[in-house]
């Protein structure tokens, strides 16, 4: 056999390849267990009373994440006239809704009882009115069925982040105040409400610089309270929908509104939260930035009962808290990234991704240099699915906007943690929508490739019983190793991941 010499060019280049991948795996493995645990048990524990955005608990919090990366010689860039800090400062107008009510014909919906108002208008007077029904609210309704000045009724099969775009959509075609059909059962519907009971208890949290701005909100009904207000039955009004999706709208002319009376007051004060960010210079890359996400903020407490958020998303957060230290020590032995990398624990992701906005509209590094967002959210559980196969992850939003980083992720993967890569809630028909329910989405929609790391659903979601016990701490150590893998790798390839994917995937017009 004839030997093969090697060009002392190839010879430097696949040494520097190996190296890299030594490199990967020495830091990778100063990510424990046992460190995850210990981490998770102070940030979830009772004495942080839920982590509430806000309130002591997520005060505290942020406290201990900003000693950990002063103590790990992570760099603070948030320039104050105190100083550098590791805290990223904001208000939020805090909105406590005192009264509120829909009026139809001799009967009174309450806000909370039997319908919800997330708006932050406080009504002066009772409003009197018909509604104009205009479907889904979807660009070509609009066209067909005239809004504009208007009280519209909208029919949303979708989420609390998708009524709010489909709301927002109305304001901006003229809509003078929006109420919105939820689809589904009256349990359902009460369920719904209970739910937002609980957090108008709290008071609801919003960035609006202008509390008295009409585009803030919704009135919300049950799909039986909106069929009643248009005169037919649940069953007329679906068909009605179904037809005004082939852009068949004779249907949902005929049905005509009952004039009702609506009004809602409430209180308004202002709160400060903060992010929480380090910082990791690179070396000859370093004006080229990844950001490493997790939301530290929960939803508090409910009078004894606290909800620790152990998953959700004390799991994240101290993911980050981990990979930063890994990366902290390699740029102790001199191995920094060629890349920097800006670690950021967010706050008021509960109250709708409150931080991470704020963050990009309030930038500490250009966004247009800004690569990639690895966004982690609940990765401590296994749900259903994969009881019998736990070594699994879901990954969702990493070829949304670039095949490059799809193609670095499996690859990093198959090369060290070998974990089965679910992408079921990725699919742009998933009905969960999880790809626009947290904190990357607001970097995906900058134009900045993302990945959302997710552990999937379980019953402890939003409930007290989210607690550290429940964690499964092997394949949390394996899935945060991968993500330092796979941010290491992006920190330190030649070429910066290109976004080579139409954005306009990401409107909420595609994503119906």
């Amino acid at each position: 056999m004839k030997n093969i010499v090697l060009p002392l060019s190839a010879l430097l280049f696949f040494s520097l390849v190996y190296a890299q991948e030594d490199l990967s795996l020495k830091y990778a493995n100063s990510i424990t267990s046992e460190e995850l645990k210990d981490h998770l048990s102070i940030l979830a524990s009772d004495a942080l009373e839920g982590r509430e955005t806000g309130e002591r608990g997520q005060k505290m919090a942020a406290t201990y994440i900003e000693h950990y990366f002063k103590s790990n010689n992570l760099e603070p860039i948030v320039n104050t006239p105190s100083g550098f800090s590791y805290l990223q400062s904001f208000d939020l107008v805090k909105i406590m809704p005192t009264v509120g009510w829909i009026k139809v014909v001799d009967e009174t919906y309450n806000i909370f009882e039997d319908i919800v108002y997330t708006g932050n208008r406080n009504f002066n007077e009772p409003v009197r009115s018909t509604l104009v029904f205009i479907g889904e609210g979807n660009p070509n309704d609009y066209e067909a069925l005239a809004a504009e000045g208007k009280n519209v009724l909208i029919y949303s099969t979708g989420d609390r982040i998708y009524r709010a775009q489909k709301a927002e959509m109305a304001y901006k075609k003229g809509a003078k105040n929006v109420f919105i059909i939820q689809e589904g059962s009256s349990d359902n519907f009460n369920r719904m409400v209970n739910m937002y009971k609980r957090y108008a208890s709290t008071g609801k949290l919003t960035l609006t610089p202008e509390p008295e701005e009409a585009e803030s909100g919704y009135f919300l009904i049950s799909e039986l309270l909106g069929a009643s207000i248009l005169n037919t039955d649940e069953k007329i009004l679906k068909n009605a929908v179904e037809k005004s999706r082939q852009g068949k709208y004779a249907s949902l002319i005929k049905l005509k509104s009952k004039e009702i009376t609506f009004y809602a007051r409430q209180e308004i004060e202002q709160v400060s939260t903060e992010n929480v960010l380090g910082f990791i210079e690179g070396t000859d890359k370093k004006n080229e930035y990844i950001i490493i996400t997790a939301h530290y903020d929960h939803v508090g407490k409910d009078g004894e009962k606290i909800y620790n958020g152990a998953d959700d998303d004390g799991s994240g957060t101290v993911a980050v808290m981990e990979i930063a230290q890994a990366f902290a020590f390699a740029m102790k032995e001199g191995n920094s990234p060629r890349r920097s990398i800006l670690f950021m624990t967010v706050s008021g992701e509960e109250k709708g991704l409150l931080g991470s906005s704020y963050y990009v509209t309030h930038p500490l590094l250009p966004i247009e240099h800004t690569i990639a967002n690895l966004n982690i959210d609940m990765i401590g559980r296994v749900d259903e699915k994969h009881v019998e196969n736990p070594n699994y992850i879901y990954l969702i939003g990493s070829d949304k906007l670039s095949t490059e980083l799809h193609a670095l992720s499996e690859k990093t993967n198959a090369t060290y943690s070998k974990l089965e890569l679910d992408y079921m809630y990725n699919a742009d028909s998933d009905p969960n929508r999880f790809y626009y329910r947290s904190d990357h989405y607001n970097f995906a929609k900058n134009n900045i490739p993302v990945i959302f790391y997710f552990n999937g659903t379980h019953e402890d979601y939003h409930k007290p019983t989210d607690t550290v016990d429940k964690i499964e701490f092997n394949i949390f150590e394996k899935r945060v190793r991968l993500i330092f893998h796979t941010a290491w790798e992006i920190a330190n390839r030649e070429d910066r991941i290109m976004v080579d994917v139409n954005p306009e995937e990401l409107s909420i017009e595609s994503s119906n």
